[in-house]
C-alpha cells in the first residue's frame, strides 16, 4: 500500500519537546487506556494525517502549547496558564489540563517553531485537521485567518506571514456547545446519559506543509465498477498538465493524463473489486507538470467498489456490493475514549477499535453523529469496513444561523472523506436532532454524491425520500415495512448493558437499555438477539447497527468496556452468530398475519376462561369478535384496533393448511405488554415476560413444533396480562427455511 511517510521534523523540535515534557503529567480521569498511559509529548500522534494526498515535506505540530483560559472579550494573555499537550481537548486527561471551558470564556493557545527549508519560490502552509468549534489564528503578531467548524480541516498559507528563524503561532478558540446553532454530536455542558462531555479546541494534529509554487491542492477521486476504472479529479493551478498514473501490488496497471481542474479517467483492466474481507487497494502517483518540468508529485490509493440498491431475486430490495446483495452488520460506533474524550490516545488504538469489529465478525460500522480523524478511515479502507457516516448532529435551536452553520460544515464533511471506498452511506440526521429540510438535504446529498448511498434520517421521522428506510429499536429487533423503492435497515438494536467494576467511568448511574449480571448472560442475549435478526433478513432487512463498540462514559452497553480493556461479549461465540447473517436469506411463509399492517379476525373474551380454553376443541361461541391489534392507545409501537384496559385478555384464532409443511423452522410474530404465553393445537410453544416496543420475530423453542402442525384447521391461543403502563397483544406465526 502507500510507503511509509517520512517524518519532516526539526531536531531541534525534539529537544525543545524533550524539555517541555518534564513539564506535562496526564490530568486525573476516571479510567485510562493502556495506550493513554504510554502517551508522551515527544511521540504524540507521529503519523502523517492526510493518507488520501501525501506529501514527504512537512513538519508536525503537535506535543506541548503554551494556553490559557480567559472570559471572552478579553484579548490576548499576558501570562500563560500552563502547558497543554496538541492534539488533545482542554477537557481530557491527556492534553495535561482537564478542566471545561465555558461559552463565556476563550481558550488560548502559543507555541514557536522554525521556519523549514522552503523550495525557491515555494508556500508553506499550515493545517489544523480539526479545531471545536471557532478557531482564529495569528502569526508572528499578524492575524492570519478565522475558521468555524468543529470538524473540517482547515488551512491557510503563511509564506508571507513566517520569518527565518523562530516563528511565533497564537491561536484563540471559542465553543459555545449548548447554544444549538453549531454541529457538536453528543457534546454538553453538562455530560448525562447519552451526552457526553464537552470537546474545546484543538483535537487533531497541527502541522506545516512545503508545497512549490504552483502544486496540486486538492484530489477527488470516484471509482466507476461499471465502466471498469476511476475518474481522478486534480485540483491546481489552470494551465498545468497533470499524470494520473495507478498501481496494484507496485505493477502500473493505469495511466491518464490531461490538464488540471478537469477530470481524468483511468481504464483498470480486470479490476479486483474492494470487499470487507478483500479490501483491495490500488496506489495512485499524481504528478503536476510545466511543459517537460516536474513541479510536483502526491501520492493517494482508491478501492474499486460499488454501492447500489436493487432487488433480488424474490423482488426485494437489498444492499449491493458491487453487484452482489451483502447484509451490512456492525457497532454503532461514539468514536469516545477516556483518556482523550474526542482523540484517540494513538493512531495504533485508532486501529484498535476496527480490528475488534472485524473480530466479532462485523463487516460494517457506523460512525455516530462525528467524523473522525482521516487515519481512522485509512484503517477502515485497509482492514474492509463498510462505514455509514453520521453527520454531526446540530441545529437544534432551528434557526437560520444553525441550518446554515450544518449546510457549510456537511459540505465540508463529505468533501473531506470523499476519497474513502470504506464509507458508503451518508446520514444527514439521527433520531429528529435538529431534522430539518429532510428531502431537500438527502436529494442535495445524492446529486452532489450519486456514488454512495443516502439515508435521510436513522431512526424517527421518515420523510420517504433517499435510499434507505432507518428505524430504530431497542433491545428489538425489528424492521420497517419493505419498500418498492427504499432498502430497510435497523440503524440501532442492542444497547444490552452489564458494567465490570473497575473500568467504570462512574460507579454509580451506570445503566444499558437491558441490564445483566455476568458476561454469559450478555452473551447469550447478544446471541439470541443476532438470530433473530436473521428472521428479519428473509423479510427484507439489510443491515443492523448494534449499540455500541464500547461504553462510553455512563453508558455500559459496549462490546468492550471504555478503556478497552475487557471484552464484555464472548469473540467466538459473537463471530459465529454474525456469519450467519451473510448467508442467503432465509425464506419467510406467513402461516398466521399479524394485524400491523392488515387486521386480522379473533375471537377474545376479558374473562378468565374455563381451564381447557387453549385446546381446538374448546367452544368459543360466546366470545366476543374483534381485529388485532388488542390494547391501550397510544401503547409505543402498537397499531390498536380492538381497546382492550383490563388486567387480562384471552383470544383465539383459526387458521387453515394445506398442506403441512416438511421442513422449517417455525416462529412467532409478536408484539406483547406485558406477559404473554402462547399455545398452537394446545400445546404451549412460547412464554414471554416483560414487553416489547414493536413486533419481534421470537423462534418457537421447541424442535417439535413443526410436528403440532395439522392439515386443515389449526389453532393458536394466546393469554395476555398486564399491569402498569402501555398494554398491547398481538401475534402471528411464520414458518423460515433456510
Amino acid at each position: 500500500m502507500i510507503a511509509r511517510y517520512v517524518l519532516s521534523v526539526l531536531a531541534g523540535l525534539f529537544v525543545i519537546a524533550r524539555a517541555a515534557g518534564e513539564e506535562w503529567k496526564p490530568a486525573q480521569a476516571p479510567l485510562f487506556t493502556e495506550w493513554g498511559k504510554k502517551v508522551r509529548p515527544e511521540n504524540v500522534w507521529p503519523e502523517y494525517p492526510r493518507p488520501t494526498l501525501v506529501r514527504n515535506t512537512w513538519v508536525n505540530l503537535n506535543g506541548l502549547w503554551d494556553y490559557a483560559i480567559r472570559p471572552r472579550d478579553e484579548g490576548r494573555p499576558e501570562k500563560w496558564d500552563g502547558k497543554i499537550l496538541v492534539p488533545f481537548c482542554v477537557e481530557s486527561a491527556l492534553s495535561g489540563v482537564g478542566r471545561p471551558v465555558a461559552p463565556t470564556e476563550r481558550l488560548w493557545y502559543r507555541r514557536t517553531f522554525a521556519c523549514p527549508e522552503l523550495p525557491p519560490g515555494g508556500r508553506l502552509l499550515l493545517h489544523f485537521e480539526a479545531v471545536d468549534w471557532q478557531a482564529t489564528v495569528w502569526l508572528n503578531g499578524q492575524t492570519v485567518g478565522q475558521h468555524s467548524g468543529g470538524y473540517d480541516r482547515f488551512s491557510f498559507d503563511i509564506t508571507d506571514f513566517v520569518r527565518p528563524g523562530e516563528n511565533e503561532l497564537v491561536v484563540a478558540v471559542w465553543d459555545p456547545t449548548d447554544t444549538g446553532w453549531q454541529p457538536r454530536g453528543k457534546q454538553v455542558l453538562k455530560p448525562h446519559g447519552i451526552w457526553y462531555t464537552a470537546v474545546t479546541g484543538i483535537w487533531q494534529t497541527v502541522w506545516l506543509e512545503q508545497v512549490p509554487a504552483e502544486f496540486i491542492h486538492s484530489v477527488r477521486i470516484t471509482p466507476d465498477v461499471d465502466k471498469s476504472g476511476v475518474a481522478v479529479r486534480v485540483e491546481a493551478p489552470g494551465g498545468a498538465a497533470v499524470r494520473v498514473e495507478a498501481f496494484l501490488e507496485g505493477q502500473k496497471v493505469a495511466e491518464a493524463r490531461g490538464q488540471a481542474n478537469q477530470v481524468l479517467f483511468l481504464n483498470i483492466p480486470q479490476p479486483k473489486l474492494w470487499w470487507p474481507d478483500q479490501p483491495t487497494l490500488y496506489d495512485l502517483k499524481i504528478t503536476l507538470w510545466k511543459g517537460d518540468q516536474l513541479v510536483d508529485e502526491v501520492r493517494s490509493y482508491f478501492g474499486m467498489r460499488k454501492i447500489a440498491v436493487a432487488k433480488d431475486v424474490d423482488g426485494l430490495n437489498r444492499i449491493m456490493l458491487n453487484g452482489k446483495p451483502i447484509f451490512h452488520f456492525g457497532p454503532l460506533d461514539q468514536g469516545w475514549w477516556p483518556d482523550g474524550l474526542y482523540t484517540a490516545p494513538c493512531d495504533e488504538a485508532l486501529r484498535y477499535d476496527i480490528i475488534m469489529t472485524k473480530k466479532y465478525g462485523m463487516n460494517a460500522v457506523r460512525k455516530h453523529v462525528k467524523y473522525e480523524p482521516e487515519r481512522w478511515y485509512y484503517w477502515c479502507d485497509k482492514l474492509g469496513l463498510l462505514v455509514w457516516q453520521d453527520m454531526p448532529s446540530g441545529n437544534f435551536d432551528m434557526s437560520a444561523e444553525g441550518r446554515a452553520n450544518f449546510r457549510r460544515e456537511l459540505r465540508a464533511m463529505i468533501d473531506r472523506l470523499w476519497n474513502h471506498p470504506s464509507i458508503v452511506m451518508w446520514i444527514p440526521f439521527n433520531e429528529g436532532w435538529g431534522q430539518h429540510d429532510t428531502c431537500e438535504v438527502a436529494n442535495w446529498i445524492k446529486e452532489y454524491d450519486p456514488s454512495r448511498l443516502v439515508n435521510e434520517a436513522s431512526g424517527w421521522h421518515d420523510a420517504g425520500c433517499g435510499d434507505i428506510s432507518d428505524m430504530h429499536k431497542y433491545p428489538g429487533p425489528g424492521m420497517r415495512p419493505p419498500e418498492e423503492r427504499r432498502a430497510c435497515v435497523l440503524g440501532e438494536f442492542g444497547g444490552l448493558g452489564l458494567p465490570i467494576p473497575g473500568h467504570l467511568w462512574r460507579e454509580e448511574g451506570a445503566w444499558g437499555y437491558r441490564a445483566f449480571k455476568d458476561q454469559e448472560s450478555l452473551t447469550s442475549a447478544y446471541v439470541d438477539l443476532l438470530e433473530r435478526v436473521r428472521l428479519l433478513i428473509g423479510q427484507g432487512l439489510c443491515g443492523a447497527i448494534y449499540t455500541q463498540t464500547t461504553d462510553v462514559e455512563i453508558e455500559v452497553n459496549g462490546l468492550m468496556t471504555y478503556d478497552r480493556a475487557v471484552a464484555k461479549i464472548d469473540i467466538d461465540r459473537a463471530f459465529a452468530a454474525a456469519q450467519k447473517l451473510y448467508l442467503p436469506p432465509p425464506r419467510v411463509t406467513v402461516l398466521v398475519p399479524t394485524g400491523e399492517t392488515q387486521p386480522q379476525q379473533w375471537r377474545f373474551t376479558l374473562k378468565e376462561p374455563a381451564a381447557e380454553w387453549m385446546m381446538p376443541n374448546f367452544d368459543d361461541s360466546a366470545w366476543q369478535e374483534g381485529v388485532s391489534g388488542f390494547g391501550r392507545p397510544k401503547t409505543p409501537g402498537g397499531v390498536i384496533r380492538t381497546e382492550w384496559t383490563t388486567s387480562d385478555i384471552w383470544l383465539r384464532r383459526t387458521f387453515q393448511l394445506n398442506e403441512v409443511p416438511a421442513k422449517g423452522r417455525l416462529v412467532l410474530v409478536i408484539h406483547h405488554d406485558e406477559d404473554a404465553e402462547v399455545y398452537l393445537n394446545g400445546k404451549l410453544i412460547g412464554q414471554f415476560q416483560g414487553f416489547l416496543t414493536g413486533y419481534t420475530y421470537v423462534p418457537v423453542a421447541s424442535d417439535a413444533a413443526l410436528r403440532l402442525l395439522r392439515k386443515g384447521p389449526n389453532l393458536i391461543a394466546v393469554h395476555c396480562r398486564q399491569t402498569t403502563g402501555g398494554q398491547y397483544i398481538d401475534v402471528g406465526l411464520a414458518l423460515i427455511e433456510e
